[in-house]
């Protein structure tokens, strides 16, 4: 990603909030992807130009864009007086949202739910498939694929531009 952290140490929640904001619409580092273990016939993407971006870089068959793959919206800290290193308001943003719930920022309900949505239109094609997505989104995919009987890999923070392969183990007689 060409978006560099703030240059400042100390940073206030505006700033932030306005880093995050350069962060969705910043341009990608095109890199090698390995998407080996599969036949891909098509690809889901998020809405975000990033996703877009890395998903036309990476696959030239038919890319479906889906608000449901955005990435999960940052708790909105606000104010000018507090400030912090920005590493730590990254660790806060995602922690706090975890914790505590916001009238406005989506809740993680939504997010299962939203993902669920994502999973089914995945499994209506019936087709090997790419997921562009965020990281903070992945942990709530991997979690739904594995509660349809998926086997993949274990990650904590998602890796940018790597691959996690994901597959339903056939039964027998199919």
């Amino acid at each position: 990603m060409k978006h560099d952290f703030p240059a400042k140490f100390l940073v206030t929640p505006d700033e932030v909030a306005e880093w995050f904001l350069g962060y969705d619409a910043a341009d990608i580092e095109y890199g090698k992807v390995d998407l080996s273990g599969g036949n891909w016939k098509r690809c889901f993407c998020s809405d975000l130009p990033r996703a877009i971006k890395t998903a036309k870089a990476i696959f030239q068959g038919e890319i479906i864009v889906l608000e449901d793959l955005r990435e999960i919206e940052p708790y909105p800290f606000r104010g000018k007086r507090i400030k912090l290193p920005f590493l730590v308001w990254a660790v806060l943003v995602r922690l706090v949202w975890y914790l505590k719930s916001h009238p406005n920022v989506e809740t993680k309900r939504a997010v299962r739910a939203r993902t669920k949505r994502v999973i089914d239109r995945v499994l209506q094609s019936n087709a090997d498939t790419l997921i562009v997505s965020h990281a903070a989104l992945m942990p709530f995919l991997r979690a739904e694929l594995k509660r349809r009987g998926f086997r993949g890999p274990w990650f904590g923070k998602a890796a940018n531009g790597t691959l996690y392969l994901f597959e339903r183990p056939c039964s027998v007689g199919n």
